[in-house]
């Protein structure tokens, strides 16, 4: 297995910025708008339709591109990450898009068979996993929800969505999407979302971390390539900033920092800090955005067995552990009652986790030095795993919790902080300091047995309603809502260019739903078979997106074929192989 230590050459683009090409691009983009404008709703899931057969078709070579980029080992379990944040991910929100067109065709609305309930605050909240009796079985346990923003009822919601496939003819002219350089599907399916959501036809420019992944993308996008309706860019910052404020442009979509959001918009050095406090903008169109974050895991006080401290501290390190740390909603800060009696246990048994999981290549860039910086401000902090490329920091004063809580270090740097209370109390006074403290409002993991969410009551529906964060994971990861198409994803509301936090607007939503507030994703607590022999109703075993999975990858490569054409026969080899792991 490589060593986190050791560095890896980026990808990059050695070709000379054309603003020729840009603008060649940009003139197709405003031809195809009139093409995409004129096609029926019929035609538009058609598109779909092949694309989704493109991307199955191409699976294995959109994996085998990611694996080059993240210097993985072909053979390691590690690929499983790869299936199911790639074109497994892509799948699924092609394929609900298509349902939702086709609901639409219908005259019907895409939650017409929604299941809807209630939230505190007036909220509505709609049932959006799982749809079908496939995602039952094989996410068994698992369920999401979108809570709508507080007074819109289900009628409301039912009338409104399918956004701009409403009224397919009303375009709204070109989008710049610039692609992120960490997962593999964010670029695709934020594309998607621009041309579907907004009926924006896409110059999509890819992160040069992606550039490898250039020609898969040729293929699995070329239905809308070939009718004008995208077009594929690659290049560094030049490219990016003479896209973004090109007259043909009108909208900006990014997935990246805060840091890069805030030099588009207000531009760089002490004029662009200059311009922002006085919000001033450079930048002349809308821009939506998802930018990460310090993203916690409170973890509710309460009586676990052995088995639940190892199988929890499992998860939390995948949390933080997955694609190396390089998620915009890794679980930075584990959040703890120091009146817990299991505290030390549940601390040694994440220190364990962290340390035995998988090594792997540091392949984005800055990832060392923001290790070191970590390492520099808490020179306590344990180093961790094969070259001691992972850092866990325990132990601090409540003086010392800032840097951990404000800085996304964006790498396997993990922090726990505590707090001095327990019970209702505990939970109360954790959605206090990850509302206020914590930086970014993408997402927020909890974890607590059953028994302690049922003692809580009321009072943990308050917390869900008073946490600010667009996805709550309640014993599972909140990359489970990135993973569920018809989720949202995104920032909590409310953000503006000049106070960004994790960003503006959402993304995903292949239902279409209008006045959306946020994502609630539930999990079992523990795996099978223990979950049943202690009353949960679950058959999942340990999930294929942990970094300890040992199946990970047949697991995620069933799952992208399973997706790529559902039949009740390929489920016994998925439920086989995801036992095993």
């Amino acid at each position: 297995m490589t060593s986190e230590a050791t560095p890896r050459l980026q990808p990059a683009t050695n070709t000379e910025f054309d603003p020729a090409s840009v603008d060649a691009a940009l003139a197709d983009l405003a031809q195809g708008e009139t093409t995409w404008g004129r096609l029926s709703l019929a035609e538009r899931r058609a598109l779909l339709e092949r694309m989704h057969a493109l991307t199955s078709t191409h699976a294995q070579e959109w994996v085998n591109a990611a694996i080059s980029i993240k210097g993985l080992d072909p053979s390691s379990s590690l690929v499983g990450e790869e299936w199911l944040s790639g074109p497994y991910s892509f799948l699924g929100g092609l394929a609900t898009v298509a349902h939702s067109l086709a609901a639409l065709e219908a005259g019907k609305s895409p939650l017409a068979d929604a299941k809807f309930g209630t939230a505190p605050g007036g909220r509505t909240t709609v049932s959006v996993l799982p749809l079908n009796n496939f995602e039952r079985l094989l996410l068994s346990g698992f369920s999401a929800e979108v809570w709508l923003e507080p007074g819109i009822d289900g009628a409301t919601a039912q009338r409104t969505a399918g956004l701009a496939q409403l009224d397919p003819t009303r375009t709204a002219g070109i989008g710049v999407v610039l692609g992120a350089g960490n997962i593999t599907s964010i670029a695709p399916l934020d594309a998607l979302y621009e041309l579907i959501a907004f009926n924006r036809v896409v110059a999509l420019k890819l992160n040069p971390i992606m550039d490898p992944l250039m020609p898969v993308f040729e293929k699995v996008l070329a239905p809308l390539v070939e009718i004008g309706a995208l077009r594929l860019l690659s290049g560094g910052a030049d490219v990016g900033t003479y896209l973004v404020n090109h007259d043909r442009v009108d909208h900006v979509h990014m997935t990246g920092s805060s840091i890069t959001h805030d030099a588009i918009v207000f531009g760089r050095g002490a004029d662009g800090i200059a311009r922002k406090a006085a919000n001033d903008p450079i930048l002349t169109k809308e821009i939506s955005s998802e930018l990460g974050g310090v993203s916690p895991t409170i973890v509710l006080p309460g009586q676990w067995s052995r088995a639940d401290i190892l199988f929890q501290a499992e998860h939390v390190a995948t949390q933080r552990l997955h694609n190396s740390g390089y998620n915009c909603v890794a679980s930075q800060v584990v959040v703890l009652s120091s009146e817990w009696k299991q505290r030390d246990e549940f601390i040694a048994a994440l220190r364990a986790a962290l340390d035995r999981a998988p090594g792997r290549t540091p392949y984005y860039p800055g990832s060392d030095q923001r290790v070191s910086d970590a390492t520099a401000y808490y020179p306590a902090a344990e180093r961790l795993g094969d070259g001691g490329g992972r850092v866990l920091i325990t132990d601090l004063n409540p003086g010392e919790y800032a840097p951990l809580l404000r800085t996304e270090y964006f790498a396997p740097v993990m922090g726990v902080i505590e707090l001095p209370y327990s019970g209702a109390e505990f939970a109360a006074k954790a959605t206090q300091t990850a509302n206020e403290d914590f930086a970014g409002t993408l997402g927020i993991n909890i974890i607590g047995t059953p028994s302690t969410i049922k003692e809580l009551g009321g009072k943990f529906d308050t917390m869900l309603a008073e946490l600010r964060y667009g996805t709550i994971a309640v014993n599972a990861w909140t990359a489970l809502g990135f993973l569920t198409a018809a989720a949202t994803w995104g920032a909590y509301p409310g953000h503006t260019i000049d106070d960004v936090q994790s960003g503006i607007g959402i993304v995903h939503n292949a239902l279409l739903i209008d006045g959306a507030e946020r994502t609630v994703v539930r999990g079992p607590f523990r795996p099978l078979s223990r979950s049943l022999i202690n009353g949960e109703m679950s058959i999942s075993p340990k999930p294929p997106w942990f970094v300890t999975n040992k199946t990970a990858a047949s697991t995620g490569k069933l799952l992208t074929a399973f997706a790529g054409a559902p039949s009740w026969t390929k489920l016994p080899a998925i439920f086989a192989s995801a036992i095993r792991g």
